[in-house]
């Protein structure tokens, strides 16, 4: 890569590391619902204009493929908002990143059920390595706050699960369409879908100035812009090198908690972290194996990933 590439991924690596910062800051006055509401729209409002400055068809292919894209809104976009949103309102933001470091754990386990890719050895011990992070960091409750539950784990559970779905989805139905049509279809529909709830559920008291700033931060950096700096990125480096966002993520996550939120990052949750980046690694395939680090089906899927963060 040269110069300019690394420090376009660093910053998207920041960028989505930082949305759990934001969630963290806006969820409890906004809550989760309006919230993820107001960040589709927000998006939607941002990148609909790109997308209609373009020459190529690109609104001609969002009206024909529309059915299957607001099925990705759905998957990868109204409902992991929604559900990380939730978990910032219980769990610390740092332990909410390193808990999306897993999505290409339980993508392999998805492309098992659904497309019948093989898990040999190796790869079923590097799945174990890195769901052994996650219950680690479960069953010891670190980065929990006072009163979580653990339906904030299992909202994040679920939302990683629902990017690992989306993955594939993508890889099977929308490879054809223009990347940045599914980004821009998914986060409208998305705030389609999310508007009536969103509103109905709103905020009784008016939130404070920090928490529109962070609404403001996290609809504007962490979704649309971030998305723009990711396909720049594909088009640019390639899908493959791009790749390496989502093991910065956590990081860059972990860093803004600490800073920013006075978050602790403990021996326990560094030696989770470290389970599911390792075990993620080797399972996609960015380590080497004993098959001589050959790519796994699982991270070729994921390199189609339109995921939101």
């Amino acid at each position: 890569m040269k110069k300019s590439d690394l420090a376009c991924l660093l910053t998207l690596a920041a960028l989505w590391g930082a949305s759990y910062l934001f969630m963290r800051v806006g969820a409890g006055e906004f809550g989760a619902l309006s919230m993820a509401g107001a960040r589709a729209a927000g998006a939607s409002l941002l990148l609909m204009p790109i997308l209609a400055a373009r020459r190529d068809g690109s609104l001609a292919q969002l009206r024909r493929h529309w059915q299957r894209i607001a099925l990705v809104g759905m998957t990868n976009c109204a409902l992991p908002f929604l559900l990380f949103g939730y978990a910032a309102l219980s769990i610390n933001a740092s332990l909410s990143a390193i808990f999306n470091a897993a999505t290409p754990l339980y993508a392999a386990i998805i492309g098992w059920f659904w497309i019948k890719e093989r898990i040999d050895a190796p790869r079923a011990a590097s799945l174990a390595l890195g769901f052994a992070g996650v219950a680690w960091l479960v069953c010891d409750g670190v980065g929990f706050k006072d009163g979580a539950t653990g339906w904030a784990v299992l909202a994040c559970v679920a939302a990683t699960m629902l990017y690992a779905f989306s993955a594939h989805y993508s890889k099977q139905r929308l490879a054809h369409i223009d990347p940045l049509v599914v980004a821009t279809g998914s986060q409208l529909s998305s705030a389609i879908v999310l508007a009536a709830p969103a509103w109905i559920w709103r905020p009784s008291v008016m939130p404070s100035a920090s928490s529109w700033m962070a609404l403001l931060a996290l609809t504007v950096a962490s979704t649309a812009l971030a998305y723009v700096l990711f396909f720049h990125l594909i088009a640019r480096v390639g899908a493959a090198r791009t790749m390496a966002v989502p093991f910065l993520v956590p990081a860059f996550g972990v860093l803004w908690g600490v800073l920013f939120l006075g978050e602790v990052f403990s021996a326990k949750m560094a030696l989770g972290a470290a389970l599911i980046v390792a075990g993620t690694a080797l399972t996609t395939g960015v380590l080497k194996r004993g098959d001589g680090g050959r790519k796994t089906p699982a991270s070729s899927c994921l390199h189609s990933d339109r995921r939101g963060h």
